[in-house]
């Protein structure tokens, strides 16, 4: 890849040159790679000023095998994920049946080896069939092939339970990844306030998240095991991650593309498109969200890919099933901080991948000499309307619907060889 604009996430560079890959590795990154520089039988791209970057790395993204390919499969996934630029799936544990046991992880394997165009890696469920009772066998899980640990969607209420997952995590070295939400209080469809009064719809307070998410880092400290908030979305939850890190705790966090680009006031007439878990919150908080980003308290920026089909969807807004999907329009949405003047593009790029590479130890998020040739070339400026009907994902649930955005990936490799062109 020649004559591009190169950003590496992971030095906070931007410069010009080119990426020379072989065998599926970066051999060269720089000014000095130039199409007379590299061999002969080599296939020369011009990029003609094109962004070349890391693949990005989504941790948070439901892929619907086992169980519910109606929904999603890993073929369509992967498929949407290579053209959004996502080199790398984290696959989501709340399948049918669950990820709780190594067979599953390895059916996981083979069928992304099979039919995905990008990388899928699992996470394996927390608890047995992610019932928040009894620890998941995370030797095994981690031997088949599992990177993390999380019950997708499932807060775990039990505190000892908890603390024995963190404990027993910390001797694997392995990564609890938690949604915090205490359920009692999350039985609402919107954010609580005046919109949601206003709305008629019950309302679901940031303490429902900020209470779970407080008793966690207390746990954290006690047993000294890797966590990461799956989603964090309001003010009390960056305050509590922000002492948790000046505590020296071994904690991240990561937030959705929705909750960065889209506010409370975007549901407007009943889009149950935009009914998420958590809900989306003020603009005021929004705009903290981004602050955290652009800060390096937010480590990660997910898609939360989560598609419903229009049974689920089609509904009225209480009614309606939680959820949007985001492979495919991750990086434009994020390109909107980007153009609005929010986030440079190595701190956007870092947060997609970088950062999640770094938090699953991972060797990919790097544009430098022998990291996997997992990259992609991308237009910043290139406009194009959002259309559902030509999305690649099996349902159509967009936040972002007839959306204007820009930024559009032109090619992706994955380990070199080109998954999307």
């Amino acid at each position: 890849l020649v004559n591009a604009r190169l950003i590496d996430p992971a030095r906070g560079a931007d410069t010009r040159g080119g990426v020379f890959t072989r065998d599926g590795y970066i051999v060269a990154v720089g000014s000095d790679v130039t199409a007379q520089s590299v061999p002969s039988d080599a296939r020369v791209v011009d990029c003609a000023g094109d962004v070349v970057a890391p693949g990005l790395v989504d941790m948070q993204a439901f892929v619907g095998e086992p169980g519910a390919e109606h929904r999603e499969t890993i073929a369509t996934a992967t498929t949407a994920a290579a053209i959004g630029g996502v080199t790398t799936i984290v696959a989501r544990s709340d399948t049918h049946p669950p990820v709780d046991d190594p067979a599953v992880v390895d059916f996981l394997k083979r069928r992304a080896r099979d039919t995905g165009s990008v990388r899928v890696l699992p996470t394996a469920a927390l608890t047995r069939g992610r019932e928040g009772k009894e620890i998941a066998e995370f030797g095994l899980l981690l031997e088949a092939g599992a990177v993390a640990f999380g019950d997708a969607g499932h807060s775990l209420r039990n505190a000892r339970t908890m603390r024995r997952a963190l404990s027993y995590a910390r001797d694997f070295d392995a990564l609890i990844v938690h949604y915090a939400e205490e359920r009692d209080l999350a039985e609402g469809v919107m954010n609580e306030g005046e919109l949601a009064s206003r709305l008629g719809l019950s309302g679901v307070p940031v303490e429902a998240e900020s209470i779970v998410l407080e008793r966690d880092m207390r746990l954290v400290a006690l047993t000294r095991g890797r966590y990461h908030a799956a989603s964090v979305t309001c003010e009390q939850s960056l305050d509590i991650i922000s002492r948790a890190k000046e505590a020296g705790l071994p904690v991240t966090c990561g937030v959705s593309i929705n909750h960065l680009t889209l506010n409370e006031n975007d549901i407007g007439d009943y889009r149950t498109f935009l009914k998420l878990r958590p809900p989306l919150r003020r603009e005021e908080t929004r705009r903290a969200l981004v602050e955290a980003v652009a800060s390096g308290l937010i480590d990660v920026i997910v898609s939360d890919h989560d598609p419903q089909d229009v049974e689920t969807k089609r509904l009225p807004f209480a009614e309606a099933e939680f959820g949007a999907i985001g492979l495919e329009t991750m990086l434009a949405a994020g390109m909107r901080l980007v153009h609005a003047g929010d986030l440079g593009l190595p701190q956007l790029l870092r947060a997609l991948s970088t950062r999640p590479a770094e938090i699953l130890k991972l060797p990919q998020g790097r544009l430098a000499a022998g990291a996997p040739a997992d990259l992609i070339r991308f237009d910043p400026d290139e406009p194009f309307v959002v259309d559902p009907e030509k999305l690649h994902s099996k349902c159509r649930n967009t936040p972002f619907d007839e959306a204007r955005m820009q930024g559009r990936v032109k090619m992706t490799l994955v380990a070199g060889a080109v998954a999307y062109e």
